[in-house]
């Protein structure tokens, strides 16, 4: 066999705990679960930062946000950062992005050799947050609660778009790269933006579901939150505003929807890779950025580490790949080092990567054993002051800020995180030393400075670009070489016909 294709779907903050693939009752993702039954689930899996960009800039370098200073939704991912599509490209890879990645800065490419849409937001320092004002909101783009009010249907939005153009453009690549007669495997990143709020559906997605069988989030004395906790509801407006059960309802229900919808799409593109010859040679993984916390807690949309924010969905099928649950803790740092392992057929890469922070998944998947079952997080973002820190560790998760009493949870028993053991006396070992861990790792003072540094010049640079006329954007524009499309006077009219069809793989020929 020769090295396998990997084509990555992602979704946007999707939790686990909201799909069918990972037990919950309600919620139909058909492809999802069929991927899982004949390959494996990742059942701790996590983001490396609850935010969408500091998510992905840490899943694509494989590097921890305070390593590559990927802040906030605004925070540039310097271009001198290698990223997995660097490696890959190397390696021999095609590497191809369509859809969301949320670049920051000049460079919307990052090592990928295509890039077929732009990106759904904007990548300047528009959305910078202000640790000197961190009691500020900032209405034009912090979360509110207009996104329950709006949840509902609708025929189109600019998200539907988005992600209409993601599927087919995806789609469209995975067909034009089984006639091309380029032999190197390729790389595919298909990132779609839902189930991301508002929380609109189409009505067919939105009739999937019986709108008073959808369930409400687990009560919760809200007079016990965690510090943080208490920040993002007011942050959110949820403390001032508020929500009502009936948008609670509605709300989870296009959440719902939307996440049968990108579930749609997953299975178009696992379609499009059997009808062209392509699944037999192809790994296929699925993961999100982040989850919702959709009303656990009271709160919405993610920016805690709490379980519902910031576990993802990480599922492989393919070639090679066991079928199995992994119970082992892991995170989005350790995807570059799994590509790697696939793409040099478990060869020695590390070091050409001396700087990634993960560890390769990829014994795991194929059937064999890892006593690691580890993974750190990172935030610092919006709604805070000081960086908060996470470790989850086998059945333990710490969280750590220095303005905040700390938490400790044992997941396994408490899914929900109703109670905190970091003053529990029989935990008081396992608080010490998660304390001990967190000042050995992560210097607090000089991180609060350099996020604070960049802050502050990020916001001089957006006040001066956006004071110049017919300033030039940073946004991604594809490339469309029409030229060279469909049929053109540099061919010959039959020549064009052969060379862009596809025939039905030989297996499937009656």
């Amino acid at each position: 066999m020769t090295r396998p294709n990997v084509l990555l779907v992602m979704a946007d903050q999707m939790a686990p705990h909201f799909t069918g693939t990972y037990g919950h009752p309600l919620v139909s993702t058909p492809h999802l679960d069929s991927m899982a039954e004949r390959g494996v689930r990742f059942d701790a899996a996590y983001c490396h930062s609850p935010l969408c960009a500091p998510a992905r800039f840490s899943m694509m370098a494989g590097q921890s946000v305070s390593s590559i200073g990927a802040w906030d939704n605004a925070a540039e991912l310097p271009a001198s950062v290698p990223t997995m599509a660097h490696y890959l490209q190397d390696a021999g890879y095609r590497t191809v992005l369509s859809g969301k990645m949320h670049f920051v800065g000049p460079d919307q490419l990052h090592g990928f050799e295509e890039r077929l849409t732009t990106d759904i937001y904007p990548a300047d320092f528009a959305w910078t947050p202000d640790w000197a004002h961190a009691g500020d909101r900032i209405d034009k783009w912090y979360h509110n609660m207009d996104p329950l009010e709006e949840a509902g249907q609708a025929i189109t939005t600019h998200q539907i778009d988005y992600d209409e153009e993601v599927g087919y453009t995806s789609r469209r690549k995975l067909l034009d790269l089984a006639r091309d007669s380029d032999d190197r495997p390729f790389f595919l990143v298909a990132s779609f933006i839902h189930p991301h709020d508002p929380y609109v559906a189409r009505p067919e997605w939105w009739n999937l579901y019986d709108h008073d069988a959808i369930d409400l989030p687990d009560e919760m004395d809200l007079g016990e939150l965690d510090a943080h906790s208490r920040r993002v509801r007011t942050g959110i407006q949820a403390d001032t505003v508020g929500f009502t059960e009936a948008q609670t309802r509605n709300a989870r229900h296009g959440y719902y929807a939307n996440t049968s919808y990108v579930d749609h799409w997953l299975g178009q593109l696992m379609q499009t890779l059997e009808e062209s010859g392509l699944a037999d040679n192809t790994i296929v993984m699925f993961t999100s950025d982040h989850g919702d916390n959709l009303g656990d807690r009271g709160l919405w949309y993610k920016m805690t580490f709490h379980e519902r924010s910031a576990r993802v969905p990480l599922v492989m099928a393919g070639p090679g790949v066991a079928n199995r649950t992994i119970p082992n803790v892991s995170s989005h740092l350790d995807l570059l080092p799994t590509l790697m392992d696939i793409a040099t057929d478990g060869g020695d890469w590390a070091e050409t990567t001396p700087d990634v922070e993960g560890r390769s998944l990829w014994p795991l998947a194929t059937g064999g054993t890892d006593d690691v079952s580890e993974t750190t997080g990172e935030y610092m973002a919006e709604m805070t002051s000081r960086p908060i820190y996470m470790i989850r560790r086998n059945n333990l998760k710490y969280i750590h800020c220095d303005t905040d009493p700390p938490l400790l949870y044992d997941v396994d028993a408490d899914p929900l995180e109703r109670t905190n053991l970091a003053d529990d006396p029989d935990h008081a070992e396992a608080a010490a030393a998660f304390a001990a861990e967190v000042e050995q790792r992560w210097d607090s003072d000089v991180i609060t400075e350099q996020v604070m540094a960049s802050q502050r010049a990020r916001h001089a640079i957006h006040r001066a670009t956006d004071k110049i006329r017919g300033a030039r954007s940073w946004d991604h524009l594809p490339a469309n070489d029409v030229a060279n499309h469909y049929v053109r006077n540099h061919q010959d009219v039959v020549d064009a016909a052969l060379s862009s069809r596809l025939h039905v793989p030989a297996k499937e020929t009656p």
